[in-house]
């Protein structure tokens, strides 16, 4: 059986095989568990280098900007204007931190604040003109950096990969919604 590993002398499915197939949906057969080990292992490296990359990106954008602002701008960037509380509540972090990166994004001139038209007392945020023209050279160079890298990829594995992603990204905000509506 060319696509089984063994493990603790018990037949694995190999990593390429689908997680559940053949299974009601929602089940994971046994078999299926190193599969589910090395997908941790993947998406857990996949975030460590997330975080280097972020840091690093944040530094070229500019010299004093902190990564975890970063992505805070590229949220604003993609998503906004946006209110702090649907900051907070989007990258589920406590509000005294998004103000503080949100006062040293506005600070460095990289994030625009304004008062909310619907509610006085709050405030929205937006990247201003020079925020996003830093951050689309960024993103462009990033870009260009993948289709590099990935130029022996076929655009069908190129897109399906975006895809899973994308699934996965959905089903990370599904629980992150329901873990602030239980504690809410």
């Amino acid at each position: 059986m060319e696509n089984d590993v063994t493990v603790d002398s018990a037949a694995r499915t190999a990593v390429g095989d689908t997680p559940g197939e053949g299974s009601p949906a929602g089940s994971a057969p046994e078999g299926n568990h190193e599969a589910f080990v090395a997908l941790e292992r993947e998406v857990a490296l996949l975030l460590r280098r997330g975080r280097a990359i972020q840091a690093r990106l944040a530094g070229q954008l500019h010299h004093e900007l902190d990564g975890a602002a970063y992505g805070l701008l590229v949220l604003l960037d993609d998503a906004g204007p946006l209110r702090a509380s649907d900051v907070v509540a989007r990258l589920g972090l406590d509000k005294s931190t998004v103000s503080r990166q949100v006062a040293s994004l506005v600070d460095l001139g990289l994030v625009d604040r304004a008062a909310d038209p619907d509610d006085g007392r709050a405030q929205v945020l937006s990247t201003s003109s020079e925020g996003h023209a830093r951050l689309s050279e960024l993103r462009d160079a990033r870009r260009v950096r993948w289709e590099a890298d990935l130029s022996g990829w076929e655009t069908t594995d190129v897109a399906t990969l975006a895809q899973l992603l994308g699934r996965l990204n959905r089903l990370g905000e599904a629980r992150e919604a329901e873990v602030r509506r239980l504690s809410d």
